[in-house]
């Protein structure tokens, strides 16, 4: 029995419900993002030790997304550098990263907007994954780098949640979220975007939970079903049932000793801003002063 978790290489991306994309963004904006997103986090911030680049501005992308936890984390890794935060919410942003004022004098430099440029380091975490139209945000975050800047990313891999895909499937209902991007489908669209050489990895975590209920309370903070093709209607309080029978019975780990276990892959990756190439004119005009130089210049 096979489970199809994300197009091969080269098809269409899977499609995400736009409307379902925001209201999750803005119901983890209402409630703060999952710990898991942090942990990521930490996680994407110990790359950063293998890129010998020079970082004096780096932007924190849509934290109300990714998590606050990382402006500490890169601010203590790049300790003179100003930030930029851009997020949608100014306001919002302002305050939650609001410093105490007896810090500002020794903190680095933060400032707020909803786009920035000439920044040497882009960092967004965890927010890709929710995106319905992809490229165009990467195309955002290359027109906020200059022209040796990079980008480090992180989102959710088709490896996530395998185990409730494949109790799903038994039962024959509908996959339980989603599918996921491959990651070197999201090396193609760096490429596309305007970035070069993206150097993508990827890593599984397995989080395990003692009762089928503790599962559920943290899928619903992780997020929602986004596909266009999710069950449509309200489910019963006989589903639901079938449901925690069908988790205790199928979602349990004999290497975790009986308890739940879920699978989520975590793809990170890394780009540099594409060098800009000047166009090669169809036709060159070069005096005849100079063309005498030049083939003096090769008979010596």
């Amino acid at each position: 029995m096979s489970v199809n978790l994300s197009p091969d290489v080269g098809e269409p991306l899977p499609p995400l419900d736009p409307v379902a994309a925001r209201l999750v963004g803005a119901k983890i904006a209402r409630h703060g993002p999952p710990w898991l997103h942090n942990e990521v986090a930490n996680r994407m911030a110990e790359r950063l030790a293998v890129i010998r680049h020079p970082v004096q501005h780096w932007v924190h992308w849509e934290p109300r997304i990714g998590g606050l936890a990382s402006q500490g984390l890169i601010e203590s890794i790049y300790p003179q550098a100003q930030s930029t935060v851009v997020q949608a919410d100014v306001p919002w942003a302002t305050e939650a990263l609001k410093q105490p004022w007896w810090q500002r004098w020794r903190s680095p430099q933060r400032t707020f907007a909803q786009q920035t440029t000439a920044a040497d380091m882009l960092w967004a975490n965890m927010g890709l994954h929710l995106q319905s139209e992809p490229e165009p945000l990467m195309r955002r975050w290359a027109n906020s780098l200059n022209d040796q800047g990079f980008v480090m990313f992180s989102c959710l891999g088709p490896d996530s949640l395998i185990e409730l895909r494949q109790a799903y499937q038994i039962m024959g209902w509908q996959p339980p979220s989603h599918a996921f991007t491959d990651m070197h489908d999201w090396g193609d669209m760096l490429l596309q975007a305007g970035f070069a050489s993206p150097i993508m990895d990827m890593e599984r975590i397995t989080l395990t939970y003692a009762t089928p209920q503790d599962m559920l309370a943290d899928l619903r903070g992780l997020g929602r079903n986004l596909s266009p093709q999710r069950f449509a209607g309200l489910r019963g309080r006989v589903w639901h049932a079938q449901l925690l029978q069908l988790l205790s019975q199928h979602v349990v780990s004999d290497k975790h000793d009986g308890r739940l276990a879920l699978t989520f892959e975590v793809v990170y990756g890394h780009a540099f801003k594409a060098q800009r190439r000047t166009p090669v004119k169809p036709q060159t005009e070069v005096s005849l002063q100079d063309m005498k130089a030049m083939l003096a210049s090769s008979t010596r």
